[in-house]
């Protein structure tokens, strides 16, 4: 008896677990959305039969301005889907160029995801889907039939810090298999982003996987560190638990992290094969992370052969009294004496940083330093900052 009463509650039990299982197939539509077409035109659909009104928000849509914490920037357009008898939703875009495109949904003024595309990307604390026209740069962002990479987190002592903290580090294919020391490219997020900003919204693996196999980049090893320097890692990810990001926190710009940068350095030339001097060292980063790459590249003069400031957010602020914001042009000069090989500036036309990207060239130029720039269109916007990784990268240890 015992033993039919026990096989009875296993049965119960996986039945149990099953039904459980298969929750997420009763919730989902069978419908395609997004559908991209040999046209490049995109259809996006939507099952919302009582809806009054439904919207698609994203990157593909001409932009319009919009208020931000930054102030009036560049943002995605909408469009009107047209209900049919079904109570599916539809609208289908113009031809569309290759790019990787976000977007949202907006169901009677509710911005949600599309519950049948499970591509997302979270930015700060928004999440949107994703789709990828293909063809020019943004073959680069997919991920193709070539040798691949690894993306590993790991956590590494900062005792300037006084914790222990996470970074996600990219290798290179084969460098498991292999005895070769590799050069390395320090690669800083933005404001509101983590550790995870360049490897989700970057797409830095595909883009490291493909130039490397197409012969255009060397390998090398990415860092991609969390400038946020109140957090050991990304919100979720980390002691302090499950919390909404915020686009800034405090002591992201007070001089902390440049101050103790060479904990991260210090760990990543401890732990893999790495080439340690300044012709294999390289460091960029994106708004903020273009701030503290600035920074750091001139408080350590003579470290870094390789700086890319990706629409830097290079301007004054209240809380810069730090030992590193001194004598800027002083270190400058110096970086500019110790010699480098690469010093790259690039920003859209329609940024709202670009005003303070050429005041910084114009102090550039009166010095004498040299560096090289990338004007391009759009402005503060992955979709740049993607391209701006896929120009730099190959100029590096070359």
């Amino acid at each position: 008896m015992k033993k039919y009463l026990l096989l009875s509650l296993f049965l119960l039990f996986a039945t149990g677990a099953g039904l459980f299982a298969q929750e997420a197939l009763f919730r989902s539509q069978q419908i395609i959305s997004p559908e991209i077409q040999e046209t490049n035109r995109v259809t996006f659909r939507l099952l919302a039969p009582n809806a009054q009104t439904v919207q698609v928000t994203g990157d593909f849509l001409p932009t319009v301005k919009i208020e931000s914490p930054r102030g009036m920037v560049d943002g995605p357009g909408k469009a009107d889907l047209k209900k049919g008898e079904n109570g599916v939703w539809e609208f289908t875009s113009e031809p569309l160029g290759p790019e990787l495109y976000n977007y949202s949904f907006i169901i009677d003024g509710f911005t949600t995801t599309d519950p049948n595309n499970p591509f997302l990307i979270r930015d700060v604390a928004s999440v949107t889907n994703i789709f990828i026209i293909g063809g020019g740069h943004a073959d680069l962002f997919k991920t193709n039939t070539v040798s691949h990479g690894t993306v590993a987190r790991r956590w590494y002592s900062s005792p300037g810090l006084g914790m222990e903290r996470r970074i996600t580090v990219y290798t290179p294919p084969g460098y498991e298999n292999s005895t070769d020391q590799y050069p390395v490219l320090y690669l800083l997020h933005g404001a509101g982003g983590d550790e995870e900003a360049w490897v989700s919204l970057g797409r830095t693996a595909q883009i490291m996987d493909n130039l490397i196999a197409q012969g255009k980049a060397k390998p090398m090893i990415v860092v991609m560190p969390n400038g946020n320097v109140i957090q050991d890692a990304a919100p979720g990810e980390g002691s302090l638990g499950l919390y909404k990001p915020q686009f800034m926190i405090p002591k992201t710009m007070d001089g902390t992290y440049e101050a103790n940068f060479m904990d991260i350095v210090n760990f990543v030339e401890s732990n893999y094969r790495v080439k340690a001097d300044k012709a294999s060292r390289a460091i960029a980063g994106l708004s903020m992370g273009g701030f503290h790459t600035m920074h750091i590249s001139r408080f350590y003069p003579n470290t870094f052969d390789y700086i890319g400031l990706f629409s830097a957010a290079i301007m004054p602020r209240e809380d810069a009294t730090s030992k590193v914001y001194s004598d800027i042009d002083g270190t400058l000069k110096t970086q500019m004496e110790n010699g480098y090989k690469l010093y790259w500036i690039a920003i859209g036309k329609t940024d709202f940083l670009f005003d303070a990207n050429v005041e910084f060239r114009e102090k550039l130029d009166k010095m004498g330093m040299p560096y090289e720039y990338e004007e391009s269109e759009g402005g503060h916007i992955w979709r740049n900052w993607r391209i701006y990784l896929s120009q730099f990268a190959p100029r590096l240890f070359q």
